[in-house]
């Protein structure tokens, strides 16, 4: 049996790494997974202040937290504990408890864990912050996207307008930065490009020219 493809895309909230994901792994046939989104299902499942906990009580309660993927392309469902992850993990609030939850080594161990077990056996597009440094550093191509913190808030206004939930661009590029703090300053896997990612700063390019010049770099390796 042939091994599975791996391709990782890392990057900053609000570079349009779900959509160019999701239109990858459609192109390549494979299965899409939204790390990113396993984090907040996480947090949400254990609930506010879960980043103050012991590690004996995290570690007793993630294995409760069962995840599972489904499908390919735009038709890959990321499922935790049975159930489909849907928008209610895409709130501003889940987003903080997210990152505030991901410096704890625990839990970063944990989705380690469950990341790569699911890449044995599927080939898919992994989407997050460390897929390409950590959970997948042999991975076939590595991409890492990046836009300026305004260009990215302005993003997150459509996207969450687009779904019905106000939005304040201020706040939301203020919870931009401080977000990228956390994520770039964090002891355990921060997020960096990997030394072999192909860079892509999707700031002033169109949804259509990042893609391409992804798959360009896909089909050339």
């Amino acid at each position: 049996m042939a091994e599975p493809l791996v391709v990782t895309m890392d990057g900053p909230a609000g570079v349009g790494k779900s959509t160019l994901a999701r239109m990858t792994a459609q192109a390549l046939g494979i299965a899409y997974l939204d790390t990113g989104a396993m984090f907040r299902a996480t947090a949400l499942a254990l609930g506010e202040g879960a980043w103050d906990l012991s590690g004996a009580e995290l570690e007793a309660r993630l294995p409760g937290i069962v995840f599972g993927l489904t499908g390919v392309g735009d038709c890959s469902t990321l499922l935790c504990n049975g159930a489909a992850v849907g928008d209610e993990v895409r709130t501003e609030e889940v987003g903080r408890w997210a990152s505030l939850l991901a410096v704890r080594p625990e839990v970063r161990a944990r989705q380690l864990q469950v990341q790569r077990s699911l890449g044995l056996g599927t080939s898919l597009v992994a989407e997050g912050r460390d897929m390409g440094t950590v959970v997948f550093p042999a991975a076939r191509r590595k991409f890492f996207l990046d836009a300026s913190p305004r260009v990215r808030a302005l993003r997150r206004v459509r996207q969450l307008e687009a779904m019905g939930q106000a939005a304040d661009a201020a706040a939301i590029e203020q919870a931009i930065r401080e977000r990228d703090r956390l994520d770039r300053e964090r002891p355990v896997a921060p997020l960096v490009p990997a030394p072999d990612a192909v860079i892509v700063d999707t700031s002033e390019l169109t949804l259509h020219q990042v893609f391409e010049r992804i798959m360009d770099a896909v089909r050339s390796s």
